[in-house]
């Protein structure tokens, strides 16, 4: 009978070793096709042009978890040197008509056509997220490294979107250095917005643009460069 048992429970230590063995295994197949599909995204990355968003644009839930992944940046000293400034709803148009009235003011001889495209902007997706780089330039991290961090940040958002499979392109233009524009939203002495980000439903693919060159881009240190 002892033996019985001992032959059993090796059976089913045997069986127990196998099952384990191919949970494992199994696991590691499937994270390493999903790593093979996070590759292929990331080399065939395309931002999406604000003329072709439509509605609707990210649920709360989505847009959230886009600005959660804005937040896992590296971010040395943990700084937190940026905030995220969402624009929706009726607020683009109220955004709008300032972005209006501060290109009258640096541009004084425009016509009204020109005005009207400028109010425009904001409505042109469902959700924009403003990213403002706050940076301490008194401590002792380099105010450049916090500054990196808010553009990190910003292509975060940027990726996470796209991987949802909503159309996102991250865009600056003259409004995001522009005094009264950095006044209504909010901003403190020293703020800087690092990018205006668009969010959408993709309404046609995106073409791909010509790419840099590996060889041009790309070098290999080996020694000291001659002086």
């Amino acid at each position: 009978m002892l033996q019985l048992i001992n032959s059993v429970k090796s059976s089913l230590v045997t069986k127990l070793f196998k099952l384990v063995y191919l949970y494992c295994f199994l696991h590691f197949v499937k994270k390493s096709i999903h790593m093979s599909e996070l590759s292929d995204f990331l080399l065939k990355r395309r931002s999406v042009v604000v003329r072709n968003m439509a509605e609707p644009g990210p649920s709360n839930e989505d847009l959230e978890n886009i600005m959660r992944a804005g937040m896992r940046v590296p971010d040395h000293g943990r700084l937190t040197p940026w905030r995220f400034l969402v624009i929706r709803g009726d607020a683009r148009i109220k955004m709008g008509k300032i972005l209006g009235e501060a290109f009258k003011k640096e541009n004084p001889d425009c016509i009204n056509e020109q005005v009207e495209i400028e109010e425009e902007r904001f409505i042109r997706a469902p959700a924009i997220i403003a990213v403002i780089s706050r940076t301490n330039p008194e401590h002792k991290i380099p105010e450049w490294e916090q500054i990196l961090s808010s553009g990190a940040a910003c292509q975060n958002m940027l990726t996470a979107a796209l991987g949802m499979g909503y159309a996102a392109q991250w865009i600056t233009e003259w409004y995001a250095y522009n005094e009264d524009v950095k006044a209504a939203l909010g901003l403190k002495s020293g703020d800087r917005i690092s990018g205006f980000l668009y969010f959408g439903t993709l309404k046609e693919a995106p073409s791909d643009r010509t790419r840099p060159v590996y060889e041009d881009i790309v070098s290999e240190w080996n020694e000291p460069a001659s002086l």
